[in-house]
């Protein structure tokens, strides 16, 4: 199965983030600990060019705590990054974004001119909760679905911080389907465009080899199977979701599996690494030289010819 994400009004919020980047001094990408470079956004990797960026891994006490300090060393090599492993319940943390963004400019201090900031995110990234912690009052809608901020707001934050909130924007095409599942897994895509099954046999089969060890005690899995469909099937069968006959419901399980790991109770789980990411842009750029090479030939071919 293929995924792509068509809603409309993705292509006006791209086209807010577009007119207001020249503007800002500084910007702020929300990302989620559990996929930090599938949750980064492409259109602002494109414009944002020296302006200084602040990468927050939110959601960071679901995720792997190793890879949360290889991931923040692994985007600040980027001079005009810098990267903060951050998560709702720590607000002491979060409310030292403020002044985060005053170290960028410390001149400001002395000339009184407010630093422009500009705050991004992905769909249900948390983004919403960090500035309601950060303003100190409910200023952004919060909700546990995709794409709950629908406009852009201007909100006013101690230091003399000008916060830009935009809409959580998606991206209208992935070409890296492996970044695809991990934003359905983790529910930055909305539920309904892909299946239960398929996002649980997804997780599945990268949870049984990269935590085999948290899965097994986890569910009480003596021997790993080697198959996602058989991991899924073992786990019913623990949790009793079966259907007359003795069957296991694997799409009851599948949401139930889905759930406890968005939840953190399966474990701290991150769904990729520095690695992955390397190796899959290298197989994306490949798949995309291969399609323009396609096109081109077609191009060069005679009219009339097949």
């Amino acid at each position: 199965m293929s995924i792509n994400w068509f809603p409309g009004h993705m292509h006006k919020a791209q086209k807010e983030i577009r007119e207001l980047l020249p503007e800002v001094d500084l910007v702020i990408e929300v990302l989620d600990a559990r996929l930090p470079y599938s949750s980064q956004n492409p259109l602002l990797q494109k414009l944002r060019g020296q302006t200084p960026c602040i990468k927050l891994l939110n959601k960071s006490d679901l995720a792997d705590e190793t890879l949360n300090q290889i991931w923040v060393n692994e985007l600040q090599k980027d001079e005009t990054v810098k990267a903060y492993a951050v998560n709702a319940t720590d607000t002491g943390l979060i409310k030292q974004i403020p002044q985060w963004c005053l170290n960028w400019f410390p001149e400001r201090a002395a000339n009184k001119k407010p630093i422009q900031v500009m705050i991004m995110g992905i769909p249900n990234v948390g983004k919403s909760t960090i500035i309601n912690l950060i303003a100190e009052r409910i200023i952004a809608k919060t909700g546990n679905e995709a794409a709950v901020t629908k406009r852009q707001q201007r909100i006013k934050l101690k230091g003399n911080v000008v916060l830009h909130d935009t809409p959580g924007v998606l991206w209208p095409r992935f070409d890296n389907q492996n970044s695809a599942y991990r934003l359905a897994v983790t529910g930055g895509i909305k539920d309904n465009i892909v299946e239960a099954e398929d996002k649980a046999f997804y997780l599945a089969e990268y949870v049984m080899v990269a935590y085999k060890d948290l899965i097994s005690k986890r569910y009480d899995i003596e021997s790993m199977p080697l198959e996602p469909y058989d991991l899924l099937t073992k786990i019913g069968e623990k949790r009793g979701a079966l259907r007359s006959g003795g069957r296991v419901d694997i799409t009851r399980i599948s949401s139930l599996f889905i759930n406890e790991f968005r939840l953190g109770t399966v474990g701290r789980i991150t769904l990729e690494t520095p690695e992955m990411m390397y190796q899959e842009l290298a197989e994306v750029e490949k798949q995309l030289a291969a399609k323009a090479a396609k096109k081109a030939a077609r191009k060069a071919r005679p009219k009339g010819s097949r």
